[in-house]
């Protein structure tokens, strides 16, 4: 069998039908009950061609997250570098209000029986946006020091660590609170 062309319409229509399954599922369903199988039904695909598209579950519902994680990523990207301690950003506002907004398939995607790939790929985008932003000059001060790609995997690592116990813990606290916290421990 060929490989299929990504740039083929109705390749592209058929991941775009299997990642909305995908996500639909999971909103339904945690994670470790989800199969193929499920998945091909519910999008109305034959399940060998959900498998000449993705490997595996965890393939399919990291792709069906990846829009989510760019929101992410560009909030994060668009925090300033400095504001009152007790004024968070409005990016890191909307990007905990982002999360909060799909907060069952954040806590089914990060939670101990979710996908290590999409807890990855999120804190890998995330530190990719810290990154470029760092590079054009826009770094906190007094951290000419650091390593720019450490400096942004620790505040990626450490922001993915905050939304990983944040939307995890029963109840979680308001969206708003936990970016507060997030911002005064950013600042330190």
């Amino acid at each position: 069998m060929s490989p299929l062309n990504p740039d083929d319409p109705r390749a592209r229509r058929t991941r775009e039908r299997l990642r909305a399954a995908a996500l639909e599922l999971a909103g339904e369903h945690e994670l470790s009950s989800i199969t193929m199988s499920l998945v091909a039904r519910r999008a109305a695909i034959n399940r060998a061609t959900v498998y000449a598209h993705y490997p595996d579950l965890d393939a399919l519902v990291t792709d069906a997250m990846d829009d989510a994680i760019g929101g992410l990523s560009r909030a994060v990207a668009l925090c300033p570098l400095q504001a009152p301690r007790d004024a968070p950003p409005q990016p890191l506002l909307d990007l905990f209000a982002e999360v909060e907004a799909g907060a069952v398939l954040y806590r089914r995607m990060l939670s101990e029986s979710g996908s290590a790939r999409f807890a990855h790929r999120m804190q890998r985008r995330l530190a990719a946006g810290l990154a470029e932003r760092f590079a054009h000059g826009h770094r906190p001060p007094a951290t000419d020091d650091v390593p720019l790609d450490l400096h942004a995997g620790y505040l990626a690592g450490a922001l993915c660590g905050v939304i990983t116990t944040w939307i995890t813990a029963e109840p979680p606290v308001p969206a708003a609170d936990a970016a507060l916290a997030t911002w005064r421990l950013l600042l330190g």
